[in-house]
């Protein structure tokens, strides 16, 4: 009797606790439900969200590698292409408005940056690497069969600018997805394509142009640039998943961002005067910055390769000179090209790393008025990029004032 009593007491008791318990259940759902969403902002951005590492992140890295090898090795080869023109199609032309051509592609490429970057915060890489490998493809079949300097312009210059930077933004930008702690290493192993592909493809071209003519020479690197910028989109990818954003176009937060800017003013001055660097100098350099501080190596790199400028340039009146100039210059030029993406990713968030990536005219102009002395042109270089080395030391030194700490 105790039994069968003890035993309607447990029904009824069960019968009340169980709408307490779905109740219960149901409110630490909604409560996770809530928590998930205030944390999400900040799960992209802890230590254990980047793998720093895998298949997949290395298989991105090795994708830049070959975007740049294409897009980079071609934009740095255009003195191959002035040198044709200047003999052939546009032989009546003076060689600084040719030079404008090649102006143009860097103008459009650094340009692009901007709306890119956004485009792949948004949506990811692929979105804007594949039609960024037509327009590139595109372009330079375009170029094969120009013959009027304007066509150039339109051709070479705007379109391939704007291929350019379709490919190289999203490919660098996603490798910061993968990496945090190594990330500086995987951006130096990715932009060393572009050293690769600027002693290959100066060569290349050339021997091409002079055994298949220039039109063939520029289809055949066509070709070329189509099964690498291909394979670089389909190797990408990105950690985040795709997440529109509400934000404008031109977030003002970020010229708000006093170290962002000065380095962004820093590498303004900088990217004027450099060209593609030594291959070394984009993976040592990047390599020792996940131990010792990205800041800590970008300040000195840049600031050296100004002074080799200075220094050296000037005074290069013999082979050894020159060759001893280009391994300086080239290294540590080519390390702030290496560094440069990592410093930026390391003071961004990561969902904004994107649209914050983001020898010409002048030179001829300067030559002119000193009557062929290179001179000014040289104290021109060598002084912005010393000039633009004091403002990324400021920003370092606003992220932690001690001269010794990691950063």
């Amino acid at each position: 009797m105790l039994d069968t009593l003890d035993v309607e007491k447990g029904c009824r008791l069960s019968c009340i606790s169980a709408p307490s318990k779905a109740e219960s259940i149901l409110t630490e759902t909604v409560v996770d439900e809530l928590h998930t969403e205030g944390i999400a902002k900040d799960v992209d951005q802890t230590d254990e969200a980047f793998p720093d590492g895998g298949w997949a992140a290395w298989l991105t890295v090795f994708g830049a590698f070959l975007a740049l090898v294409c897009t980079f090795g071609q934009l740095n080869s255009f003195g191959t292409f002035q040198t044709w023109y200047s003999e052939h199609q546009l032989s009546h032309l003076p060689p600084s408005t040719i030079s404008w051509i090649g102006s143009l592609q860097l103008w459009v490429f650094f340009f692009s940056g901007g709306f890119v970057g956004r485009i792949f915060d948004a949506y990811g890489p692929r979105i804007v690497m594949i039609p960024g490998t037509a327009i590139l493809v595109c372009s330079i079949m375009i170029t094969s069969v120009c013959r009027e300097y304007y066509q150039y312009i339109l051709g070479q210059g705007l379109l391939f600018g704007l291929g350019v930077g379709m490919l190289f933004y999203p490919s660098l930008s996603s490798i910061s997805t993968h990496f945090k702690k190594y990330r500086a290493t995987a951006l130096g192993i990715a932009l060393a394509g572009s050293g690769v592909g600027g002693v290959v493809y100066p060569i290349m071209l050339q021997r091409l142009f002079t055994q298949c003519g220039f039109g063939w020479g520029v289809r055949i690197s066509g070709f070329i640039s189509l099964v690498l910028c291909a394979s670089a989109s389909w190797m990408v990818t990105s950690r985040l998943a795709p997440r529109p954003s509400s934000d404008p176009w031109f977030p003002t937060k970020t010229f708000r961002d006093v170290n962002f800017m000065l380095l962004v003013f820093g590498s303004i001055f900088i990217s004027l005067v450099l060209n593609a660097g030594g291959i070394l100098g984009r993976v040592a350099p990047p390599y020792l910055s996940d131990v010792f501080g990205r800041f800590n190596l970008l300040v000195p790199c840049a600031f050296f390769a100004g002074l080799s400028i200075l220094v050296f340039w000037i005074f290069t009146d013999t082979l050894l000179t020159i060759m001893l100039f280009a391994v300086t210059y080239g290294f540590f030029s080519g390390a702030f090209n290496a560094l440069i993406v990592p410093c930026i990713a390391q003071i961004s968030e990561i969902r904004e790393i994107g649209a914050r990536i983001a020898g010409g005219p002048a030179a001829g102009a300067l030559l002119r008025l000193n009557h062929g002395s290179y001179v000014g042109m040289i104290a021109l270089s060598g002084s912005t990029v010393v000039f633009g080395s004091l403002f990324m030391l400021w920003a370092r030194l606003r992220i932690d004032r001690r001269i010794l700490a990691c950063v």
